[in-house]
């Protein structure tokens, strides 16, 4: 199992993404709409491509939001505790059973 320097290493080597082209282009046969753009978002050697419907403009926030997003998620969760379980658990008390109710003694009625 590779150390936890190692694998930050590797994160802080690796490039963060980027959006790549951003350019429109006609609607695929299924989409309905007049306006889509292709684009690609790039991570050195690695390209994602998709299309999106939009003008070019909405196109790129939108893509750049996702960007934002993937690099986020690719430097890990900051802040996380990690809990280890520690020795044997303690054996819960044993529960005592309930004791008995006494059924109360009915009240006779004084005659008067």
């Amino acid at each position: 199992m590779p150390s936890t320097n190692k694998i930050t290493a590797l994160r802080e080597e690796a490039p963060p993404f980027s959006v790549g082209i951003v350019e429109a282009t006609d609607p695929p046969a299924e989409g309905a709409g007049k306006y889509w753009c292709k684009y690609t978002i790039v991570q050195g050697h690695n390209t994602i491509n998709g299309i999106r419907q939009g003008g070019v403009k909405a196109v790129k926030k939108a893509v750049g939001e996702i960007v934002t997003d993937m690099n986020q998620r690719r430097m890990g969760k900051r802040g996380r505790v990690h809990l280890t379980p520690s020795g044997k658990p303690k054996a819960a008390a044993p529960v005592k059973a309930a004791t008995p109710v006494k059924a109360a003694t009915p009240v006779k009625a004084q005659a008067k």
